[in-house]
């Protein structure tokens, strides 16, 4: 298994791991708003496609996709404002949603690989992929560190996006004029948005 783990560096990434996987970002927005419109069984493909598409992000970078955004920075730049322009996509969208009704059949949640694929151009995904590299992998030998931050990751981005999306599911019953699902919808339409603020203020 090579090298002993470091136990001390191990749980300060477990620490580092949990509490950027449920702190507010545009994952955990878009979660909780699909448990508010969708209800918890219809957002699950949802919450793999977010944690198993950021579980291979790590897994990728750790194993040297990194090293090509240190190379090549402008590459790093353009997918930044490309995620950029997607969550005010996103945003748009969201905040012009209605109620949704079941029983028509009107709007769906993300699909699996629509979250998976969104990983790729997320800001806060990649910080937290580079910096996960870059800070903690040191706790083990190479692949082992690497195999492990990323099924670390998988498992607490379950859980985390379980919480939002349980979070937005028990709203439901408090919010049965379409009146408070609007303004619901349009305030997470807002905080997309203002998670934005560190792209464009990173210098």
């Amino acid at each position: 298994m090579g090298e002993a783990v470091s136990a001390n560096l191990f749980l300060a990434f477990v620490v580092f791991a949990a509490v950027a996987s449920f702190t507010p970002g545009p994952n955990n927005v878009m979660l909780m708003g699909t448990g508010l419109n969708f209800g918890f069984q219809r957002a699950q493909p949802h919450v793999f496609g977010v944690a198993l598409g950021f579980a291979l992000m790590v897994a990728l970078v750790g194993w040297g996709l990194g090293a090509i955004f240190t190379a090549y920075p402008i590459l790093y730049t353009i997918l930044k404002y490309a995620g950029a322009a997607y969550l005010l996509y996103l945003a748009w969208h969201l905040a012009r949603a209605g109620t949704i009704d079941p029983a028509e059949g009107n709007g769906r949640p993300m699909t699996f690989l629509q979250a998976a694929a969104f990983q790729w151009i997320n800001a806060k995904a990649w910080v937290m992929a580079i910096a996960t590299i870059t800070t903690y992998a040191a706790f083990a030998a190479f692949p082992l560190n690497v195999i492990l931050i990323s099924l670390v990751f998988l498992g607490i981005t379950v859980v985390s996006s379980w919480c939002w999306v349980l979070f937005g599911s028990a709203l439901r019953r408090f919010m049965t004029n379409p009146g408070a699902v609007r303004a619901f919808n349009i305030a997470m339409a807002v905080a997309l948005v203002a998670s934005l603020y560190p792209v464009f203020a990173e210098h």
